[in-house]
């Protein structure tokens, strides 16, 4: 049985014989510029994260998730896997629709064969094992923690070397969210190359 409850939620769960959990979570439904990206998480020994507490990826320090990244790289119990969707099919599909894939792909890169998929959210993503929904299960739930802060870094970085590109955007400051800063350098600069057209500038 793998236990990816954090203790607080902890039930007993003798009933349910599962040998490979994966949790999902996504970073970048809201901002107008840059992918979306999702992590799929496998951690086949908990004891690795023994007495830790992290939680949703948003709601920590970019230094405390780039601590965390790195401590759950060391280690071989936990493997994740990333999906990237462009901004060019978000607007074609519509950012929902861009999780569902984005998480798909994650999965498809984690490489492995779970009997239960854990989603961060209220909707499923169309696949042929059972899934199961949560709501703010990036707080709940242990993999789908993992999952936020692996993904949230992953975009960050990736958002930071767009800065380079683009740098009248001012990307590694708000990474693509509708800031200030950036909404008055669309209206300054037009629309880059990573803009989600179908995202309304106000």
């Amino acid at each position: 049985i793998c236990f990816f409850l954090f203790p607080s939620i902890w039930k007993k769960k003798k009933d349910m014989d599962f040998n490979c959990i994966v949790g999902l979570d996504e970073v970048g439904r809201g901002p107008l510029a840059g992918p979306i990206v999702a992590a799929a998480v496998h951690i086949s020994d908990f004891n690795v994260l023994k007495g830790m507490k992290f939680g949703d990826s948003k709601s920590m320090s970019a230094k405390r998730r780039e601590k965390l990244f790195a401590f759950f790289k060391s280690k071989s119990e936990i493997k994740w896997g990333i999906g990237n969707v462009s901004n060019n099919t978000i607007d074609k599909i519509n950012i929902l629709e861009a999780t569902k894939l984005a998480m798909r792909k994650a999965l498809d890169d984690l490489n492995v064969k779970p009997d239960l998929v854990i989603i961060d959210g209220n909707f499923k993503i169309g696949l042929n094992v059972l899934e199961l929904p949560v709501i703010k299960g990036d707080e709940r739930i242990v993999s789908c923690s993992v999952a936020s802060i692996v993904a949230k870094v992953t975009r960050d970085r990736l958002m930071d070397k767009y800065d380079l590109k683009y740098p009248e955007y001012g990307f590694k400051n708000h990474k693509g969210y509708g800031t200030k800063e950036h909404r008055d350098a669309i209206k300054k600069y037009g629309y880059s190359k990573i803009h989600r057209k179908s995202f309304r500038v106000k």
